[in-house]
């Protein structure tokens, strides 16, 4: 009999190719997400198969699955900066009150549950490369901590189940990650710098462009947390490329990749950027023997290509939807 697993925010980009993984995998697949910030065109390739059903919901409502479920995977909450400075207090209830739901879930089904963190629980770091025994410094009341803090807090959440009912959890710290079915204009570095090149546009640079990311392609991610939720670890495990590289030095990649001519333009730094954003994986090595596959050159290939193959209808069908209207604070 097919296992079951629910995956939260299963319609945005990193949850979409989680359904798929695990669809593959012939798992049974229960896909939730309120469709805020994700994008039910990115599953819908599924709708009609024997194993994936969706539903339509919003975690930081009761949360309710029938039947048995053997692992769930919390993916759900806002992930650019454009998007959770624009739903702050939507962001902040994902990841403390949908955690919260989700946990409770897994303890009454008895499953295991897999928790999406992320690399802005170290904030703007004063540890370079970031190890997961790094305790951040991250600004608790800046435009940012809506969800640096959320993530820290669901971390916090899941150990405690983990220590005081015995639950089977797992906390992926995910760094920066790109592939296809990102949305062009959300506001992170590659599709931003993806979407000006194919505009025409100049490619806008904050700061002086010397802070630093290091870009995970989707596949490499996919696999590390997979590896991770079939492990035998409870304690954070980052999963990123170590390749590190600087903005300006990106941009620059860009141009040559597009084979455009736009000019690097600067602008004021957003405040609470990180300067510098680098994983130590030697957690992941040693634990899930995982490491990233796939260069940047490759990854960025396959990027570009299907932004490039975006008709002009459908890019302005993904230009950033005004997300007001939906919420319920």
């Amino acid at each position: 009999m097919a296992k079951r697993i629910l995956i939260t925010g299963a319609a945005g980009f990193l949850g979409s190719h989680l359904c798929d993984r695990f669809i593959k995998e012939d798992f049974e697949v229960i896909a939730m997400d309120n469709l805020i910030t994700g994008d039910k065109r990115n599953i819908e390739h599924l709708f009609k198969h024997k194993n994936f059903e969706f539903h339509h919901h919003d975690v930081t409502k009761f949360v309710h699955v029938a039947g048995e479920l053997d692992y769930i995977l919390h993916f759900a909450s806002p992930a650019s900066p454009i998007d959770y400075l624009k739903i702050p207090i939507q962001t902040l209830k994902v990841g403390s009150v949908g955690t919260l739901h989700c946990l409770g879930l897994a303890k009454e089904k008895n499953a295991r549950i897999l928790i999406a963190s992320t690399s802005e629980v170290y904030g703007d770091p004063l540890v370079h490369p970031q190890s997961e025994d790094y305790y951040g410094n991250v600004n608790t009341i800046g435009p940012r901590g809506v969800y640096d803090e959320a993530k820290r807090f669901q971390e916090s959440l899941t150990m405690a189940y983990h220590r005081f009912h015995g639950l089977e959890t797992r906390i992926a710290r995910i760094f920066n990650t790109y592939g296809p079915r990102m949305r062009l204009n959300d506001g992170r570095v590659i599709p931003a710098f993806i979407g000006q090149a194919l505009r025409g546009e100049d490619l806008t640079v904050f700061g002086d462009g010397s802070q630093t990311r290091s870009f995970c392609y989707v596949d490499d991610q996919v696999e590390g947390i997979y590896r991770l939720l079939f492990s035998d670890y409870s304690d954070p495990v980052n999963i990123g490329n170590p390749d590190e590289i600087t903005i300006l030095d990106f941009a620059k990649e860009i141009i040559g990749l597009t084979g455009t001519q736009q000019k690097i333009v600067y602008k004021e730094l957003p405040e609470d950027d990180p300067l510098q954003r680098q994983p130590d994986i030697s957690r992941a090595k040693e634990i899930l023997k995982w490491q990233p596959e796939i260069s940047r050159s490759e990854g960025m290939k396959i990027t570009y290509d299907y932004f490039r193959g975006l008709s002009h209808e459908e890019l302005e069908k993904r230009e950033h939807k005004d997300f007001f209207e939906h919420i319920r604070r």
